[in-house]
């Protein structure tokens, strides 16, 4: 069940967070993927960065779908592994694995909504090997229309868009 009270989480993200205006639905979004970053990686200590930015992407995603909001501003680009968040990918880029102490300290609010929402997908993606969600993804709507056009292996940054996301996830 969902509540609608909020809980305040601590944790930890590599560096300032960027807080800007986003406007999705009419909805205003100021929460940087590092608050769901650290959160995160507060329940698995150690994580490679395929499967974050993959886990990151489907809280995206099943927030588009079951709360009609997005849960953070960042896009996702259709690399040629699957969905990438540039910004999250220059945070981690040289590293195969990362765990709370790649990041700094951060505190941010989620709702029950949303906490409920991070963790149904931890709880379904959560025990997947990185490949089978980077599969899974070359196998899903929004990533195989953003790469249309694209040679398997290919580079590409296009993004994902939300609407996609939306569209897709919520009609499964």
């Amino acid at each position: 069940t969902r509540r609608s009270s909020d809980l305040t989480i601590n944790c930890m993200i590599s560096s300032s967070k960027e807080i800007g205006r986003y406007y999705f639905g009419g909805y205003v979004m100021e929460r940087s993927i590092f608050d769901v970053v650290c959160f995160v990686l507060g329940k698995y200590p150690e994580l490679t960065t395929m499967k974050l930015q993959k886990l990151m992407y489907y809280i995206q995603a099943w927030s588009l779908a079951w709360d009609d909001k997005p849960m953070f501003k960042e896009e996702f680009q259709a690399w040629a592994n699957g969905p990438v968040c540039h910004e999250l990918f220059k945070k981690h880029k040289g590293k195969f694995v990362v765990t709370s102490e790649d990041f700094e300290a951060c505190e941010f609010d989620f709702s029950e909504t949303e906490l409920d929402t991070i963790e149904a997908v931890l709880d379904f993606y959560g025990d997947k090997e990185p490949h089978w969600l980077s599969e899974l993804t070359h196998s899903e709507d929004p990533w195989l229309l953003a790469r249309d056009g694209c040679a398997p292996g290919e580079s590409c940054n296009r993004v994902i868009s939300k609407e996609s996301m939306q569209e897709y996830y919520g009609s499964l």
